[in-house]
């Protein structure tokens, strides 16, 4: 069998750290398990030339563990969405919903209104079917109320009061392609179908034919010309125009007489009259007679319809997990109007800098231009990113703002980092423009901590997007993994508490979770300090393998744990001294640390025990590791009970209660204590047994002490034993 002294000379010539652990144990930074170094390998690899910006940040303690041109200045993308929803979350009401209502101004005559019949609303942009069965959902809703007043006749001239919003329906910053893409629609207080519409293209029935085109929702605004020719096979070569002001669509090139299903989805130019022009079809189709009459005159108010859309926390979700532009620059303005009382770009972003001050966080390190990140003018720090999302994850409304973001297959994250284990954990927002990408948001560690990171890729040049995009991913998967390493033996820990949760008392319940353990492999040292430390990256909590102090630290673990959350934390305490997870606070020594520390056990007194006293080398010990071990080496006095005496205890039948104990293999070396530990099953009537991780028999299992201490007999390399009890 292996001993102890053996595992520890493994450990010390494994990875040696690449800076020294401090001193001042307050002064501790976890580090990432991967440098800085590889970060940047991995995206010269991928996107060589690229301008890269990365801001790693613990939640825990609010520091910046990892940077790499952090205080630089990058284009955010659609991250800046995070701003935006930030700085609305925490001044509007959660059950903020924006209004939309009709004002019929004028008189009715038996079923006939004459009027103006004004459409107002605050810029709700869920007046679709997003959320209700059908885009005229809302629409419908106002027909029916008005038909409520037993009215079936309109003579009507429509007004539509734009005020809540101002300035340019086309934010000046953007590029004039972004117009000509559904992501680029027109912001405006009245909104219908995302400002959008879905042309439809069918192939004629016969080569050379027209294709067929049809609108959808059709309420006869949006104008197609169509050159669109049918040819054979399936080829797909169209292309479309769109009108700079007016909503005319040309459709022009070749569909194939075998295609099924093409459509493409287009902004809406003038969609305030887009939304009128909804509004007049949801009336015809719930069978009023329009008359539209330009001089209709305008008259006292006699009924008004108000609907309040879609709340807050729905808006957050479309914002920051599906990167919704129309949305953000929607809510953008909606706070702007809320705080100032106009809804326009320069007010929402003297908002974000008030909030961002709020915050204690420099408004010079966001420059924003607009609400969702189209514009190339925005520019903020990752190191600012980070801790602005680190300070809205403690923030009151903190649990809505993470759990707004998208992960792995929801959002704008349905093709991210899929394959990843347990990848429902991570939040974060993407971002992507020209030459620009982001990923920012969350990142939970196995130890309790959360990273909030921001990373980003400006000036790819020629290298493909989802290139860049898979960079990106690959560095937050390398960090994942390391931060993570032995999350799958925490969630079998949590499995093995549940089953054991009616199991009362310490002894019973070691009793039970060691029985758990049996057939276990047996491996030498599996366990290390994960992502918290450089000297030996092993993950902290791991249960596919164990030795022998590993076998009790998580058996004890799981006994003496409060509750299951608390496993990782409890068996952190056992493994370390006042549980600083660090290779300098490892109990290294079993006796002298383990049981020494006086929480967790206790040695037990045996009759013709021997002392002997050793000094234990720490300081040549840490040296290896480059470690410094200021305080004198300590002497340690070991009583234990000579090999006979053991012996001849083994070869008795027990008679006392039915109990566990904890028992110790005393090494020949004056360097060290122990070599090895179990526990030792006392079952009355019946001889000792051993219970232990075994590197003789390659497993976790049951044998009888007496033979195993006669198999040590003439070898001179075992004085005795120790006992103890759990406390």
């Amino acid at each position: 069998m292996k001993t102890f002294w053996s595992a520890l000379l493994i450990l010390a010539t494994l990875l040696t750290a690449q800076e020294p652990v401090s001193k001042d144990t307050a002064a501790f930074v976890p580090k990432p398990y991967i440098s800085t170094a590889d970060y940047q390998t991995i995206v010269d690899s991928m996107a060589p030339g690229s301008k890269f910006g990365l801001s790693i940040r613990s939640l825990h303690t609010g520091k910046q563990i990892a940077a790499v041109n952090a205080d630089s200045f990058f284009t955010p993308a659609s991250t800046m969405k995070t701003v935006t929803t930030a700085a609305a979350l925490d001044y509007l009401p959660l059950n903020f919903q924006p209004k939309t209502s009709v004002h019929m101004e004028g008189s009715t005559v038996g079923k006939k209104f004459s009027g103006v019949i004004r459409l107002r609303s605050e810029g709700d942009p869920n007046i679709s079917a997003r959320f209700y069965t059908d885009p005229f959902y809302v629409l419908n809703g106002f027909a029916d109320s008005i038909r409520q007043k037993n009215i079936d006749t309109l003579q009507i001239r429509i007004e539509l009061d734009t005020s809540y919003f101002s300035g340019p329906r086309k934010p000046d910053h953007w590029r004039s392609n972004y117009f000509d893409s559904w992501y680029g629609a027109e912001i405006t207080p009245l909104e219908f179908n995302d400002n959008c519409a879905l042309i439809r293209m069918t192939p004629g029935k016969k080569i050379g034919d027209t294709a067929s085109i049809t609108v959808d929702p059709d309420v006869g605004f949006v104008k197609v010309e169509n050159s669109l020719t049918t040819v054979k096979g399936a080829k797909r070569k169209w292309k479309y125009a769109l009108d700079k002001d007016a909503p005319i669509v040309r459709i022009s090139g070749t569909i194939g007489v075998n295609v099924t299903d093409a459509a493409i989805v287009v902004p809406v130019r003038d969609p305030n009259h887009y939304f009128q022009a909804a509004f007049i079809q949801a009336l015809k189709n719930r069978g009023f007679t329009v008359m539209e009459d330009s001089s209709a005159q305008s008259g006292i108010d006699i009924h008004t319809f108000h609907f309040e859309g879609t709340p807050l926390l729905s808006y957050l979700d479309e914002i920051n997990q599906r990167s919704q532009n129309l949305h953000a620059e929607t809510l953008f303005r909606n706070f702007a109007a809320a705080k100032f009382g106009v809804g326009n770009l320069e007010n929402g972003r003297q908002g974000v800098h008030e909030f961002i001050q709020k915050m204690e966080l420099s408004p010079n390190d966001f420059d924003l231009f607009d609400g969702c990140g189209l514009s190339p003018k925005n520019k903020l720090k990752p190191s600012s990113e980070t801790a602005l999302l680190a300070k809205m994850a403690r923030h009151p409304r903190g649990k809505y703002y993470v759990q707004s973001f998208a992960s792995p297959g929801i959002g704008s994250g349905y093709k991210r980092m899929n394959g990843l284990e347990y990848a429902w954990r991570i939040r974060f927002k993407t971002g992507f423009i020209n030459e620009a990408h982001g990923l920012v948001g969350y990142m939970p560690t196995i130890d309790g901590d959360t990273l909030v990171i921001a990373s980003y890729l400006n000036k790819t040049g020629k290298t493909p997007d989802n290139t860049c995009r898979g960079a990106l991913d690959s560095i937050w998967m390398s960090l994942y993994r390391a931060v993570n390493n032995g999350y799958a033996s925490l969630l079998s820990m949590r499995n093995l508490y549940i089953q054991g949760e009616s199991v009362s008392g310490t002894q019973e319940r070691i009793r039970f979770f060691s029985e758990k353990f049996m057939d276990r492999p047996y491996l030498l040292g599996p366990t290390g300090e994960g992502y918290l430390d450089t000297i030996e990256p092993k993950p902290m909590i791991y249960t596919d393998s164990l030795d022998c102090v590993t076998y009790l630290e998580h058996v004890l673990a799981l006994a003496k744990s409060p509750d299951e959350d608390s496993l990782f934390s409890t068996l952190q305490r056992i493994r370390y001294l006042n549980g600083e997870i660090a290779y300098k606070f490892r109990k290294h020594y079993f006796v002298l640390d383990w049981i020494g520390e006086g929480t967790f056990a206790k040695q037990l007194p045996l009759p013709n025990d021997t002392l002997v006293v050793r000094t234990i080398p720490k300081k040549k010990f840490f040296r290896s590791k480059k470690i410094s071990y200021d305080q004198p080496d300590p002497q340690i006095y070991l009583k234990y009970l000579p090999l006979e005496k053991a012996i001849e205890f083994a070869s008795s039948t027990w008679q006392g209660e039915n109990s566990i104990r904890g028992i110790g293999f005393v090494s020949r070396l004056n360097v060290i204590d122990i070599f090895h530990t179990g526990f030792l099953i006392l079952e009355k009537g019946k001889k000792p047994v051993l219970r232990d991780a075994s590197s003789k028999f390659g497993k976790v299992l049951d044998h009888e002490l007496q033979g195993y201490l006669e198999s040590w007999v003439g070898t001179g390399k075992l004085p005795g034993i120790i006992l103890f009890e759990f406390l």
